[in-house]
């Protein structure tokens, strides 16, 4: 009689899946695919009172970052992978949900929801929380490394174990899967967003220039590298003198920025090695076969496969699109909630 219902229910609504990042949310809609990638940032008004007015979500409010007047704020509600402003967050999952799900249905969705494996208790339930006063009617949670996992193809149900680096906008997530759960899972709250405070902070130190957060962004993706690269790349950076007090622009190469992203880049690394040296033997002899598998935005930065290789003496596994590993993960969960269920935690 249940899975009568289950099947009924369905029929009615569109289950989404959400990978809830500090740098972008992607949402999945049960047999329709990803259908949105946007900023987690939203722009809210303050009418005087204290009453918040949500005005941009998104792209929008991305290109209000940074440029807002006193009346008009962009936030960045998520922080180290965890929730930082409970009510913005719930209105920018709201009006994604929305945005994807066009029409109106019977029943309310079911959310599968990616986080990191080091959050508390506390911050899990914030997750449920602002997912459920967004409208949807159950909320599961799945780590991201498993997701990725589930999301780059490995077989997480078979009794071997693989590694996934997970590595994201808040965190970096390292993580063996074995038999549809984590075995030994390692999370620092470093990523993407601190890789782009140390070309701030380069920029600042070695050239007395102050760049914008999303200029050190753009700049870490038109040049940022983890290795020497064959040819080299050069970017012009826009940002202002704090000698001169002018607005000015230079012209950096993939050495400098390598130089800046040394430090993060080592703190990944690092607790790759720590994972490796706590992972049990016959694990061990699995990763040995199988490598070690490259997840998420960060696996974009130039040759980091190649310092993991060299440092670990691994090889290492990359996916076409390493930034939806997640989502496509967390997809094929709500795709299949009755084979895969039991991956989620509670």
């Amino acid at each position: 009689m249940p899975s009568l219902w289950n099947h009924i229910v369905n029929l009615f609504t569109s289950d989404v899946a959400m990978d809830l990042g500090t740098a972008n949310t992607l949402v999945y809609v049960r047999n329709q695919g990803i259908l949105l990638n946007e900023p987690s940032i939203v722009a809210v008004s303050n009418n005087g009172v204290g009453v918040q007015r949500v005005e941009a979500v998104g792209l929008e409010a991305k290109r209000m970052y940074g440029r807002t007047h006193a009346k008009l704020q962009a936030i960045r509600p998520m922080k180290d992978g965890v929730i930082a402003d409970f009510e913005v967050t719930n209105k920018m999952i709201s009006y994604f949900i929305k945005k994807v799900l066009t029409n109106y249905r019977l029943v309310k969705p079911r959310m599968v929801v990616g986080i990191p494996t080091c959050i508390t208790q506390v911050e899990k339930k914030a997750v449920i929380d602002a997912a459920l006063l967004s409208g949807v009617r159950e909320v599961y949670l799945v780590e991201e490394p498993m997701a990725a996992a589930i999301g780059v193809g490995i077989p997480v149900h078979l009794p071997e174990g693989n590694m996934v680096i997970d590595i994201g906008g808040g965190t970096s997530d390292v993580a063996v899967t074995c038999l549809s759960a984590i075995a030994y899972g390692e999370s620092i709250r470093l990523g993407g967003d601190e890789m782009d405070e140390a070309i701030q902070r380069y920029m600042r130190l070695q050239h007395h220039l102050n760049v914008g957060i999303f200029e050190a962004e753009r700049v870490k993706i038109a040049v940022g590298s983890a290795y020497p690269q064959p040819k080299p790349l050069t970017t012009q950076v826009r940002g202002l003198n704090v000698k001169t007090g002018v607005p000015t622009s230079i012209l950096v190469n993939d050495e400098e920025i390598r130089e800046a992203l040394k430090e993060p880049l080592g703190a990944i690394t690092g607790a790759v090695l720590r994972a490796l040296e706590k992972t049990p033997p016959e694990l061990s002899g699995d990763i040995y076969t199988n490598g070690l598998y490259l997840t998420g935005g960060g696996a974009l930065i130039r040759g980091l496969d190649k310092l993991l290789e060299e440092t670990t003496s691994l090889k290492v596994n990359q996916p076409e699109d390493p930034l939806l590993s997640i989502v496509k993960g967390a997809g094929k969960v709500i795709d299949q909630f009755s084979d895969l269920r039991k991956v989620c935690i509670n």
